[in-house]
């Protein structure tokens, strides 16, 4: 139940009826027309802009729409007030009944309460963490990892068939880096003083990968040159550590569905395939770009090179894609990569990228609109650093990393539940605090417990229920007489189940998970607030002795934000807390 679509298309049925009477023209598109919470509740429940977007192709005054279809709406009997403000705003009222059936529908879908078929089932690659497989993740990861997640979750409960995907950065030079700080830690496991020299992985995480070597080698590779080694040592470090990549992973609750390799790109043609199909387009040109203003980059050189024109498609300068010795720019296997996903079918793009990425944004959307023939939308998503605290200090680097703090080190202070909310609790493009203490804390300023301590009281009011001798069934619930509910702090709460589903929607279209923490701290504090009025009214109480039916109905209301919690939860990827200890 998606009492905001319901509404509208009361709206639009109730438009249609005016153009039948002759009241509006004929061929209105109501694309625009929405309905949606008032920006003051005082003025009403809902709020429909369909007077203002219409006014102009109808060829009318919007207080004239506005007028025509308050009458129109007033008939409804879900609908008690409808009322125009200023230039055409239409405030609607709606009856008690309607909010009571909110809690009847949360309790007869369940966790499907708010699920939508917004995604039309359309494909969509989201790939997220895509970290160099060099060491162990880190705290930025641990960010980009959960957001990916959860965007995941969020657009699978939306009604997209999602992908997740793992993109292993194991072609270029840093892999050869990794290959040489193990080959050190190999020699250190034959009794060797490494030679950790400057430019190498220093972190005591590649030990372990020294010593597997040495159980696979023995001695026999200590006095062989690099160009004996570096391949074999390369490709066996850098499967130890996605090993590692998938476990830290696998604690933090995020399972890929995909792992794709850039290596796989180089030799196979993929590389070729894609540019040859730019230059089909005539995308592809020799010249030599002007030099930029300001910080020069990596991929410009004052001389002729193989560019992309991805000015055609958005971007504000063409890229490089080969070097003039012939040789890809970090771009051309990129471009490769996203062509693959085209191919693959997929209806939707998404990338979440380090915020250090943000000048790949445009020249990646210029890529996948001119392979795609703008068919495939890509969106990319920058997560900002987190910034780690023990209570105020700066939290101290990884011994074992060497330079920075590892995602199991998070994991293991926090807990993978509380730390996957608390990465929600800002906007992804926003820098996020992270302090241990007050992450774990419990006070009403902590959102994760907040919101975890409303559901474990719900379920104390569930277990005194049962107590009680009372029927505490979702299907026993739905059939409770929720007319009982009238009480305006009862209502309140309903109107917050309600705007669930709608808010579901949102967030889904814009790829924005945070919404869904942000809303569920708001629910929560709706029902602490009810909780709390009951302490003085004890007409407010969940269970009221004596009376089995008045009962039923305000645990119904309980129940019911508690199946919204438990939805709102597993899109986030965090396990529901029973009872609070």
């Amino acid at each position: 139940m998606n009492l905001f679509a319901e509404i509208r298309s009361l709206v639009t049925a109730s438009l249609d009826a005016l153009v039948t009477e002759g009241v509006l023209p004929q061929g209105l598109d109501y694309a625009q027309v929405a309905v949606e919470p008032p920006r003051d509740a005082a003025h009403g429940d809902m709020a429909t802009n369909a007077a203002m977007v219409l006014a102009k192709p109808a060829g009318m005054q919007p207080r004239a729409i506005a007028d025509a279809l308050a009458a129109r709406l007033a008939t409804d009997p879900r609908v008690t007030g409808a009322e125009v403000a200023g230039p055409g705003f239409l405030n609607l009222r709606l009856s008690p009944v309607v909010w009571q059936s909110v809690v009847k529908a949360a309790l007869v879908e369940g966790t499907g309460f708010g699920k939508s078929t917004l995604g039309q089932g359309k494909r969509v690659n989201v790939e997220f963490v895509s970290a160099n497989p060099t060491g162990p993740m880190h705290v930025g990861h641990v960010r980009g990892a959960v957001v990916g997640d959860a965007l995941s979750r969020l657009l699978a409960y939306a009604g997209w068939d999602v992908t997740r995907e793992y993109y292993i950065n194991d072609g270029g030079a840093q892999v050869d880096v990794l290959a040489r700080s193990a080959f050190e830690r190999y020699r250190e496991a034959n009794g060797l003083e490494p030679e950790i020299r400057e430019g190498l992985y220093p972190g005591d995480y590649l030990i372990p990968v020294g010593e597997a070597l040495k159980a696979k080698y023995g001695t026999s590779l200590l006095d062989q040159p690099e160009s004996v080694w570096l391949a074999d040592i390369r490709e066996f470090a850098t499967e130890m550590m996605m090993e590692e990549i998938r476990g830290d992973l696998a604690q933090l609750g995020v399972k890929m569905d995909v792992y794709s390799s850039e290596k796989a790109l180089y030799g196979t043609g993929q590389i070729e395939a894609a540019i040859q199909a730019l230059r089909d387009m005539g995308l592809i040109y020799e010249g030599v770009l002007e030099p930029p203003k300001g910080k020069t980059p990596d991929d410009w050189e004052p001389r002729e090179q193989t560019l992309f024109r991805s000015t055609a498609h958005g971007d504000d300068v063409d890229r490089p894609v080969m070097k003039s010795d012939g040789s890809w720019t970090y771009f051309a296997p990129d471009i490769a990569y996203h062509y693959n996903k085209v191919q693959r079918g997929f209806d939707e793009l998404i990338d979440i990228f380090g915020a250090d990425h943000g000048g790949y944004v445009k020249r990646m959307k210029a890529a996948v609109s001119a392979l795609s023939g703008g068919r495939v939308p890509l969106d990319i998503k920058l997560v900002q650093l987190v910034k780690l605290y023990k209570n105020g200090e700066p939290f101290k680097m990884s011994k074992r990393a060497g330079t920075f703090v590892t995602l199991r080190d998070v994991v293991e202070q926090a807990g993978a539940d509380v730390t996957r909310f608390m990465m929600l609790t800002r906007k992804n493009d926003v820098t996020l605090d992270f302090d241990f203490a007050k992450v774990l804390e419990q006070s009403k300023d902590n959102p994760v417990f907040y919101v975890q301590y409303a559901n474990a009281r719900i379920n104390s009011v569930m277990r005194k229920s049962v107590e009680a001798g009372i029927d505490c069934g979702d299907a026993a619930l739905s059939g409770a007489d929720l007319g009982i509910l009238t009480h305006p702090a009862e209502i309140e709460m309903a109107k917050k189940i309600a705007e669930w589903p709608r808010l579901v929607e949102i967030a889904a279209k814009g790829n924005e998970p945070h919404r869904i923490a942000f809303y569920l701290f708001e629910l929560a504090s709706e029902f602490h607030g009810l909780w709390n009025k009951g302490n003085d009214d004890t007409s407010l109480r969940f269970v009221q002795e004596g009376n089995a039916a008045t009962s039923a109905a305000k645990i119904a209301l309980a129940r019911a934000v508690g199946v919204v919690i438990s939805a709102g939860l597993g899109i986030l990827g965090v396990t529901p807390v029973e009872e609070m200890r």
